[in-house]
């Protein structure tokens, strides 16, 4: 027995797979390297990397031990009957009492190398113990068999075929081509620079897009037989239920690609045609940009910076859902001297971890909303209060509390205008005396794809084109603006990367009369606008005059505003 269960070296087994053509020796060696990063045994690295299926490992160790393979159609339809082996034993260790021949019993292993449950086998049944290797899956369904034949399923006519169907996503989810396949479409991220990936089911299969500099483009289309397991791969890597096809779920992957560190945020709803999945790219690299990579201009940047200097007060950034709210605030925050301020972050979820600052994770199912982490922040006297998002009355309120009470609040909104900040305050209850003590300043902002620097064409706007865009007072007399041409590079796009327009307006005095006499958001737009604030809009059209980006990419990014 002992010759049976001496387990060789990982290098051995990498060398048996190698010797067997199923792994390039080149594969082995970043399998090896990644095991020490990741942990776990070297065959659950070469698997969850999808370089080799289970099976090819399993049947390979089955050589290394000497110890005979039986595949899932070799297992008997019920196990053999011997006194002794609770079945709680069998499930907890992977084992499979296969058959009773005279005083010996076969039994099938998931780990036929450990001599300690060999050694209980043997003293729980008094008999001779052949071991077998086997899939730990093929060895858990055959356990699960007679649950699903007993009186109990049969009751309940659909429990039978969603047990089996489950299983058989997992299983299919496991084989090697869906790992290799979700592998691929998560790797892509990296060198397209997408934000998201979409997987959505349709009649002809699982449609893969990505959204690239805020754009959807789309990719390949998965054939309908693998649409389910690659699904059921992704919920699996992020600890989904992969049985509850019901119900939207969240989940979340960390991961590494291509040498980066990547978060991905994994929302999935069901739709007619299967399970939609959307996950969202976390790359912790995006936030290490500062203030002044993100497109601010010169006097904008002087300004927001004086917002932030302040002690008190609330400053608030706003714009659409992937606008880069986030980034900014978090671009402000490690622009502050964390060692020598107390600063408290609540979001939902944590998007970056950022050194030196206390980031608070809401959690609403256990009661842990917004405005019960903020009342908490404040007794853990705090200098700066980071407010992911400003979604209610009762957040709002609170916010405002802390503002007046000495702290500095940062948080977001969603409006379409700087101005258009102070009306949907107001509509969360916000009082309009409350609001002119509390508020600093908004910052309004979007983005916009920058042209690709290698193919970019110059062209001559003509006269009527600058008075009516308005383009001519920022572009000198003779000098051109640029447009989207399309090359290898930006992989014909004519784009490549993304910058900011912002919308600064700062509370002043003139800005608190006119809050305080109840003037609406077209009011306030305009007064700030006779007050030196530029639009979306006209920073935009210093970015086309600068030639970062071109007139057709600021009005598809401003329409919304442009009535405001």
């Amino acid at each position: 027995m002992d010759e049976i269960v001496n387990v060789d070296t990982e290098q051995e087994l990498g060398d048996l797979l190698v010797r067997a053509g199923k792994l390039s020796a080149r594969d082995l060696e970043r399998a090896l390297s990644a095991r020490h990063e990741m942990g776990g045994t070297i065959e659950g690295v070469l698997v969850q990397l999808g370089l080799v299926s289970e099976v090819d490992v399993v049947q390979t160790r089955s050589v290394q031990l000497g110890v005979p393979f039986v595949p899932a159609d070799g297992f008997p339809e019920a196990p053999a009957e011997v006194q002794g082996l609770l079945p709680e034993f069998l499930s907890a260790h992977g084992c499979y009492p296969l058959r009773l021949e005279g005083n010996r019993l076969d039994v099938a292993m998931a780990a036929p190398e450990n001599l300690f449950v060999l050694k209980a086998l043997r003293l729980a049944t008094g008999l001779e113990i052949r071991p077998y290797i086997a899939l730990p899956s093929d060895i858990e369904k055959a356990l699960a068999q007679p649950l699903q034949g007993s009186d109990l399923a049969d009751e309940d006519g659909g429990l039978d075929d969603s047990g089996d169907f489950v299983e058989h996503l997992r299983d299919l989810a496991s084989e090697a081509p869906v790992i290799r396949l979700v592998n691929s479409i998560i790797g892509r991220v990296i060198e397209l620079r997408a934000s998201d990936i979409h997987l959505e089911p349709f009649d002809d299969g699982l449609h893969v897009r990505y959204r690239v500099d805020g754009v959807i483009h789309s990719s390949e289309i998965v054939p309908p037989k693998h649409g389910a397991a690659v699904s059921s791969r992704v919920k699996l890597l992020a600890h989904l239920d992969i049985a509850e096809r019901r119900l939207p779920q969240d989940g979340r992957i960390k991961t590494r690609v291509k040498g980066r560190e990547l978060d991905l945020r994994v929302s999935t709803v069901p739709t007619v045609h299967g399970e939609s999945v959307v996950m969202r790219v976390l790359d912790r690299a995006s936030v290490r940009f500062s203030l002044e990579q993100m497109g601010f201009e010169k006097d904008t940047l002087t300004r927001f910076n004086a917002l932030l200097a302040r002690p008190h007060g609330i400053l608030l950034v706003t714009g659409p859902t992937g606008s880069g709210k986030t980034t900014t605030l978090y671009a402000a925050l490690s622009k502050l001297d964390a060692s020598s301020q107390k600063i408290i972050n609540v979001e939902d979820p944590v998007e970056y971890q950022l050194e030196g600052i206390n980031q608070i994770q809401v959690h609403a199912q256990i009661g842990l909303t917004f405005a019960n982490a903020l009342r908490s922040i404040l007794r853990q006297d705090p200098d700066i209060i980071m407010i992911g998002e400003m979604r209610d009355g009762e957040t709002a309120q609170i916010a405002v509390q802390s503002a007046l009470t000495g702290h500095l609040v940062l948080s977001t909104l969603h409006t379409n205008t700087a101005t258009g900040a102070v009306i949907r305050m107001l509509d969360m209850g916000v009082e309009r005396y409350l609001i002119t003590s509390s508020v600093n300043g908004v910052l309004s902002q979007r983005l916009v794809r920058t042209l690709c620097s290698h193919c970019k064409e110059p062209e001559m706007p003509s006269a009527a084109l600058l008075a009516s865009s308005g383009l001519g007072r920022f572009l000198k007399p003779g000098m051109p603006t640029y447009r989207a041409r399309g090359c290898a590079q930006c992989r014909d796009t004519g784009y490549q990367g993304r910058t900011g327009i912002h919308e600064l307006l700062v509370i002043d005095e003139q800005m608190r009369k006119a809050i305080l006499e109840g003037s609406d958001e077209s009011e306030l737009h305009a007064l700030a606008a006779r007050t030196g604030m530029l639009t979306l809009y006209e920073d935009g059209l210093r970015k086309v005059a600068a030639g970062a980006t071109c007139m057709e990419e600021l009005l598809r990014v401003t329409q919304d505003s442009n009535d405001a």
